[in-house]
């Protein structure tokens, strides 16, 4: 799994022209790719990451000042640009293996006790934010 994590100073995902998932304030705005051979516990991983990760404000992580997070699938992350003009997907995972698995970091966030918020899984998604810093890092699981 992939992870692209923005510290943000709040975000939204639009579809459709109505607002699907939102934060206000503090908190983390991440894109999450998942390509072939990624599991479960991978999943769960990341969220114990994404959780505990020390980028905000003073060093702090989520659950140390409860900030929320908004979670958005990314299957261009497993992009590869390398060669020609067209980026290859060959690495992202099909939908039926990358939704659960995505919806599975967003439940084992919540099990932590996150505030988390989603886009809507294959949308056609408007992301809006506020990068605080800037700052983003790229996580591998």
């Amino acid at each position: 799994m992939r992870a692209v994590v923005q510290r943000v100073d709040g975000a939204s995902v639009v579809v459709g022209g109505e607002t699907v998932g939102e934060i206000v304030g503090e908190g983390l705005c991440v894109l999450v790719g998942v390509t072939h051979g990624d599991t479960p516990d991978k999943a769960a991983q990341l969220a114990r990451k994404l959780w505990s990760v020390r980028i905000l404000d003073g060093e702090k992580s989520c659950s140390d000042v409860d900030a929320p997070l908004l979670v958005i699938s990314q299957f261009t992350l497993y992009g590869d640009a390398r060669k020609g003009r067209r980026p290859t997907w060959n690495a992202a995972a099909p939908g039926e293996v990358a939704e659960p698995l995505v919806d599975e970091v967003v439940a084992q966030l919540r099990a932590l006790g996150a505030t988390v918020r989603t886009g809507s899984f294959g949308a056609e998604m408007r992301v809006s934010l506020t990068n605080n810093g800037p700052f983003t890092v790229l996580l591998d699981i």
